[in-house]
């Protein structure tokens, strides 16, 4: 099953749909940056994970701020 998850993430990162993605130090657990329109596009990409069902996700939404130091980094 992590096979099939690293996989099924290694896409959605290379389609950008899954932007940033960091391990938290220490843990078997991560904080990633998505790139999608809504909510309801956000469970849909998170659902397609096979590990999704024993997942805990907080979700914090997130905007551009207005004077970034990279304009490229979105």
């Amino acid at each position: 099953m992590k096979k099939t998850e690293r996989e099924r993430a290694q896409e959605m990162q290379s389609s950008s749909q899954w932007r940033h993605l960091w391990r938290g130090a220490g843990r078997y657990a991560n904080v990633s940056i998505f790139g999608v329109e809504s909510n309801e596009a956000l469970n849909n990409v998170l659902s397609t994970l096979p590990l999704f069902p024993f997942m805990c996700v907080t979700v914090t939404p997130l905007c551009r701020h207005p004077s970034p130091v990279r304009a490229d980094d979105s």
